[in-house]
């Protein structure tokens, strides 16, 4: 990875910085560090598309909504959200859940 770096870095100093390849080189040192993340451990996701895909119906719906009753009222629907997602990503059944706190 270091060797990567190194070439970017040499091939930034031949390229105007308005190609589109500057552009690129730009983009990916900015992630530089995701990148070793990412690399470095097989754990980490390269993306986010489950937290996107579990948000989507809130995203879909959103069109659909026009008041959520209160600033309070949206705040609280932003954490039943989440903790409906979060419930649904680690297969555990919301309703069996929140019936106690509810």
């Amino acid at each position: 990875m270091q060797s990567l770096y190194d070439r970017i870095q040499q091939q930034m100093k031949t390229l105007s910085r308005h190609s589109d390849t500057a552009k690129a080189f730009a983009y990916l040192l900015k992630q530089w560090k995701a990148l070793n993340v990412y690399c470095s451990n097989g754990w980490v996701e390269i993306d986010n598309n489950i937290a996107e895909n579990a948000l989507r119906g809130v995203a879909v719906g959103r069109k659909n909504w026009l008041f959520a009753g209160s600033d309070s009222g949206g705040e609280h629907a932003v954490v039943l959200y989440s903790l409906i997602g979060t419930c649904r990503l680690n297969n555990v059944e919301p309703e069996k859940l929140s019936a106690p706190v509810i």
